[in-house]
């Protein structure tokens, strides 16, 4: 498979030829500097490399030959004891490689070549291969002194980041720092206030005009609440908005403003920020001002899902906000609450025994409303009026009638509470709302990182398969890392621990699975109605319309009916690698971010057709003639601008062509008022009344002024939360607009 190049030039290699590819006859002074050469060469193309072998002289002291390979040649298994979860590996049998050795004058001369190499390569990536990475003494000495004053190795690494303007200038990356040092502390943060959130903001307009903020003042000019959401979360909406998770808890900052972040998932099944805000109160009203500048901020686009914890408040601003959209409550929180209804109840343990049976192992609505009416009545709970109104809104949370609904596999706000912790990485009790958004930016700079890495895993890397059958390998050329792990073990355990009981005309099977609840064993009977001609079967568990991945009960089918390959309706293309998405695409707003040419091609293409701009970014020839045409039409139609107004008008996400400032200074904002809570000052984040399982309620009386003034998106149309007529300062990370509404 090797093609290789015999010996037959000479010459020294010069610094001008270092940019080239190696060819045969090439002289270096030292084993170094060929292995720097080739390394230079890998990275620029996007390959790893390594040192395969080396050679010793005849009395075993010097080394005189060395074999630099790519660091995907080989054939290696899984090193993992466990063989049902075999761990990736980059070895696919590359034969790309170079032999040199020493001539009489004392160089290194390269004697055969091999550049094919059987993977694809992207430069992008390479600064992620281990030989690319390299801890600097520097960053060692910094990683000791910050240890030893306390200092938490994350924020250490956030700021060698900012240091070197992005996590592309750094050699290394946070996973060779924690092998280096792991004991942390927080950071102190300084100062600062609503004028400085201001500014903060417009600066981030100056960067990226789809940068979109709301804030919202009381009747005394005083920061109340603010939204924001940056470009390529906007963007990202697009790709993953159907189904988020919504929350709020008490970061604790200087003003104690309940954080509220929207929260997706990728395809990596990794937690996505789509935007966030802090509100000064919990109320409907508040939430129904947040929830439609969110809205406004994704050009109206409704999510087909929405989680939150069982607030009355939230429920009520959705059913204004979101009428459309599929409302549910987190599982998680309301089974926390369940000893505490019981109370004292002398059945109360094996009530809570049936009331698992009934939400957890009832398949179908019927199934689940005879359970609960026998343990009414066996019971005496027909007077219980937390379990009556429970009951009356099991459509919100009880599984068997959700399941049927595509919610990314998520049944629970887990994700915005581990975003929430996330943050706590970030704050602590002396930190300002201008640091706090700025801190924000650094957080979201980590999660487009973490993902970037696990694209870049599952670029070069591939889990192996455990079985002949054809659709593993089908799956494992098409998902990620991740969801590859996921299908791997549904077949996996499908094969282990299911049997097909009963075969009805070849439509109508019933599944038995031999399952491990917490150290019990138990066997549920799982049906399935099965269409033969276009293999497509709809599973009582329905873990494919639920999580978009099909089960282990339909692959035993399919394993038995010889159905090598999975039809293409279960290959959802939300969890598919190699896909160009829009928003990896998008420009990252903050300073320091990732900002490739071609992302800056992108950039400019998109401010005026998006379409257009994915169809021609990727060639160098057709982008030119592309852009001289745009940058054309632009002259010809530049819109006149007002100077009527603190800055123009407002240009939707599509369209963000112009960025224009005005001299006139803004509204002064007053600091938000101190929220005065009950209790001692809190050190750590302060959790939520479900998150401590404390009886409290949390829907709260519309009390909040008449009157607000709200700096927001510019068309003077945005989201309104009173049907006053009051003055509002928008933006939407275009433009500032001063209108009355």
């Amino acid at each position: 498979m090797d093609v290789v190049s015999d010996l037959d030039g000479e010459g020294m290699a010069k610094e001008s030829e270092l940019g080239t590819e190696p060819e045969v006859g090439m002289e270096f002074e030292s084993r170094e500097a060929i292995y720097d050469f080739y390394k230079a060469y890998g990275k620029r193309l996007g390959f790893p490399i390594r040192t395969r072998s080396t050679t010793k002289d005849k009395r075993g002291r010097e080394i005189v030959s060395v074999v630099l390979e790519c660091s995907r040649a080989g054939h290696r298994g899984s090193q993992s004891k466990n063989q049902l979860k075999p761990q990736p590996s980059m070895q696919i049998g590359c034969g790309a490689r170079l032999r040199a050795h020493v001539i009489y004058s004392g160089l290194w001369q390269i004697s055969k070549v091999c550049l094919q190499h059987s993977h694809p390569m992207s430069p992008t990536k390479a600064r992620l291969f281990r030989c690319h990475r390299r801890m600097t003494h520097g960053m060692a000495r910094k990683l000791a002194i910050n240890e030893a004053a306390g200092i938490r190795l994350n924020k250490s690494f956030t700021a060698a980041v900012v240091e070197a303007g992005g996590y592309d200038q750094l050699p290394f990356i946070e996973k060779d720092c924690r092998n280096y040092i792991d004991k942390v502390r927080q950071l102190r943060l300084g100062s600062g206030d609503a004028i400085a959130i201001q500014g903060f903001f417009a600066k981030m307009q100056d960067q990226c005009p789809g940068f979109f903020f709301v804030i919202d003042l009381d009747e005394e000019s005083r920061l109340r609440n603010v939204f924001w959401a940056d470009n390529r979360s906007r963007y990202a909406y697009k790709e993953f908005g159907d189904v988020i998770t919504f929350d709020t808890t008490y970061l604790t900052n200087r003003y104690d403003m309940p954080f509220a972040p929207f929260v997706g998932v990728n395809h990596h099944g990794q937690s996505l920020l789509m935007g966030c805000g802090l509100v000064s109160n919990e109320d409907t009203q508040t939430f129904v001002w947040l929830f439609k500048a969110w809205l406004e901020c994704m050009d109206g686009i409704a999510p087909m899902g929405i989680i939150t914890d069982q607030d009355r408040a939230m429920q009520n601003a959705i059913a204004i906000v979101f009428p459309n959209s599929k409302h549910r409550w987190c599982l998680w929180h309301i089974m926390k609450k369940v000893p505490e209804k019981l109370g004292g109840d002398a059945h109360k343990d094996e009530i809570l025994n049936v009331i698992h049976d009934c939400i957890y192992d009832s398949q179908y609505t019927q199934e689940f409303e005879e359970k609960w009416f026998d343990m009414v009545q066996r019971f005496a709970l027909e007077e219980h009026d937390w379990l009556r109104v429970m009951y009356n809104e099991r459509t919100r949370w009880v599984p068997c009638y959700l399941k049927p609904t595509f919610w990314a596999g998520m049944s629970t706000t887990q994700r915005s509470e581990s975003i929430n912790a996330f943050f706590d990485k970030f704050v602590n009790s002396k930190t300002t709302l201008k640091q706090f958004v700025e801190q924000y930016g650094c957080a979201l700079r980590d999660k487009v990182e973490k993902e970037f890495q696990a694209d870049t895993s599952s670029f070069t890397k591939m889990i192996p398969c455990v079985t002949r059958y054809p659709m593993e390998k089908q799956v494992q050329q098409i998902y990620t890392l991740s969801k590859f792990a996921e299908f791997q073990r549904e077949l996996l355990e499908g094969k282990l621990y299911c049997d097909i009981l009963l075969c009805e005309d070849g439509r109508k099977y019933t599944v038995q699975e031999h399952m491990d609840i917490n150290g019990f064993r138990k066997i549920v009977n799982f049906h399935i109605d099965f269409d033969p001609n276009t293999s497509f079967g709809i599973c009582s568990c329905h873990l494919f319309e639920f999580r978009g991945m099909i089960c282990r009960h339909l692959l035993v089918i399919f394993v038995r009916l010889d159905i090598h390959h999975l039809p293409e309706v279960y290959l959802m293309s939300r969890w598919r690698k190699g896909m160009k998405r829009a928003y990896q695409r998008v420009k990252i707003n903050y300073d320091g971010w990732i900002t490739t040419v071609e992302q800056q091609r992108f950039d400019k293409l998109c401010k005026t057709f998006e379409s257009l701009a994915n169809m021609v970014a990727d060639d160098e020839a057709k982008y030119n003639e592309v852009l001289l045409w745009l940058e054309t039409q632009l002259t010809t139609y530049t819109p006149p601008v007002s100077h009527s107004c603190i800055v123009g008008n407002m240009t939707p996400l599509e369209d963000p062509t112009t960025n224009i400032r005005s001299e006139v200074p803004l509204p002064p904002i007053g600091d938000p008022k101190c929220t005065k809570r009950k209790g001692a000052p809190r050190k750590n984040r302060a959790k939520g009344p479900l998150e401590k399982g404390k009886k409290k309620g949390r829907a709260k009386k519309d009390n909040a002024p008449a009157t607000t003034t709200t700096i927001q998106h510019g068309n003077g149309e945005g989201p309104s939360n009173t049907a006053t007529n009051v003055p509002r300062l928008y933006s939407n990370g275009l433009d500032l607009n001063l209108s009355l509404v």
